[in-house]
């Protein structure tokens, strides 16, 4: 697949994605609150976003700012996030990334990848979804359905999320980079599934190298 499929896939995906619900952390960053953000994301890794979406608003109903939530113990935090993936890690990862960001950032989310990513617990994906959807920067946040999706299509070969970001830095086109993550994720979800995707169903099959398909619905 070449950059001149990329519009109309772009089209097709977000005439598709007003079908679903959209993720959570979106949601969230309707407010442009870059730690609002930041605690999402925190919460939703290896959790459905169902889950997560009830986990981040009653969290942070609670406590919205890092002062806040450092108001809180590990076992409160742990009670509102329940029953997000590994909890309990997140808790006191959270409790961390708040007493960094109140020591060393004076309280502030920092918009910088490479800064982002001295938090305890932020990698890549998370760093990019905080820059893209917290300040609006450019960034391309690539979780596990941009990665098998971008793949999927044929817009790139790589083995790892990591290796895609790269990948698509270099040839997608940078008025797509925000918006990217957000309709594939959306896609993967509903649609693109990682075993027998919901290809009959399917708005961009025929622009689609269906690559590593080996079974579909």
């Amino acid at each position: 697949m070449t950059n001149e499929s990329i519009p109309e896939i772009i089209k097709l995906l977000k005439e598709q994605y007003k079908r679903f619900e959209e993720p959570i952390v979106s949601r969230i960053a309707y407010e442009r609150n870059p730690f609002k953000v930041l605690i999402a994301t925190i919460i939703s890794l290896r959790t459905k976003d169902a889950v997560t979406k009830e986990a981040s608003l009653k969290l942070l109903k609670k406590a919205s700012t890092p002062r806040e939530i450092l108001k809180l113990s590990a076992t409160e935090i742990e009670k509102l996030i329940y029953p997000a993936g590994f909890y309990k890690t997140k808790a006191l990862t959270i409790l961390n990334v708040c007493d960094t960001l109140i020591n060393d950032y004076a309280g502030n989310v920092p918009d910088d990848i490479d800064e982002l990513m001295k938090l305890k617990g932020v990698g890549r994906k998370t760093a990019n979804l905080v820059v893209t959807l917290g300040f609006g920067k450019l960034g391309i946040c690539v979780d596990t359905h941009v990665h098998r999706i971008s793949n999927r299509f044929g817009y790139v070969n790589t083995k790892t999320p990591d290796a895609t970001e790269f990948a698509l830095r270099d040839k997608l086109p940078q008025k797509y980079w925000i918006v990217y993550n957000d309709l594939l994720v959306s896609y993967g979800q509903n649609l693109c599934k990682p075993i027998s995707p919901f290809c009959s169903r399917c708005v961009i099959s025929g622009l689609c190298e269906r690559v590593g398909v080996e079974r579909s619905r």
